[in-house]
């Protein structure tokens, strides 16, 4: 059984108001670490950490609970920093509801990504870190030129960290798929948690972007319909006008049956048109 790991990478400055969601989910996560250390062996991850093999049995809690367990104190302290730190901001002007709905999205729906790809794997992933990475991405997205401060000494715009945090994330995940070390499957869900993240925060933008990509089709194929109907009319024209010059030179009778026959069609092609 293995578990991913996050190191500690030095405080992030800044904070938030302990908002009421923010303060439930501090306290849920630190209970459950506490519960973890004193019932020991790591049990709680057997139950109720992601595992693919176990999912697809119909564990269908995981999904949830695996958010809420940590390997390891710094694995814990990191994620509750951040969560402290934007969770607060978001929660203040989303509301509690809309916060909940997005941190669950963005935990949950990474997990089930890992766990479609790693669908034969006996790997158990735990951790808050795609619902957290998710957040990352909306602070970003919501404040892209706040400065924070990594490890309380160097300011780095909102929208850089992101930046950084997710080619970082792109090349582990790229990393796993191509077979080295299953151990770092869990960067696929911290990506997959800022993917998801932009894409719901996006998701109005993006539709109005494809709708307006829809119709410059539709009006370009309009235009080229139209353009093809103008050449093709052009085109009956020039053959009934050439045809019509011919039996002025030499009457109809002397048309050969291929021509009497091109200059029927192209009338009544032509009559089909005008009538449209």
């Amino acid at each position: 059984m293995g578990y991913y790991r996050r190191n500690f990478i030095g405080g992030l400055g800044g904070g938030a108001a302990l908002s009421p969601a923010v303060k439930g989910l501090l306290i849920a996560n630190f209970v459950l670490f506490v519960a973890d250390y004193i019932i020991g062996r790591h049990l709680l991850f057997d139950w109720f950490g992601l595992n693919p093999q176990d999912l697809w049995r119909g564990a269908f809690w995981q999904p949830f609970t695996y958010m809420f367990l940590h390997h390891g104190l710094l694995h814990l302290l990191f994620n509750m920093l951040l969560l402290w730190m934007f969770g607060g901001v978001l929660e203040s002007i989303w509301g509690t509801r809309e916060f909940l709905r997005y941190y669950f999205l963005t935990g949950v729906v990474p997990g089930l990504i890992n766990c479609i790809i790693a669908y034969d794997k006996p790997l158990v992933i735990i951790g808050a870190s795609g619902a957290i990475y998710g957040l990352l991405a909306a602070y970003g997205l919501l404040f892209p030129n706040s400065v924070i401060y990594i490890s309380f000494l160097f300011p780095i715009r909102a929208k850089y960290m992101v930046l950084i945090f997710a080619l970082f994330e792109f090349m582990a995940s790229v990393r796993t798929l191509g077979g080295d070390g299953g151990g770092r499957i869990a960067n696929i869900v911290h990506l997959g948690g800022m993917v998801v993240g932009a894409i719901y925060l996006k998701r109005g933008e993006m539709v109005r972007w494809f709708a307006r990509r829809v119709k410059k089709w539709q009006q370009e194929h309009d235009r080229g319909r139209r353009r093809r109907f103008i050449e093709e009319e052009d085109h009956l024209r020039d053959e009934i006008d050439r045809l019509l010059d011919k039996i002025n030179e030499v009457g109809f009778e002397n048309l050969s049956s291929s021509e009497r026959r091109r200059l029927k069609i192209a009338s009544e092609k032509l009559r089909q048109r005008q009538h449209r």
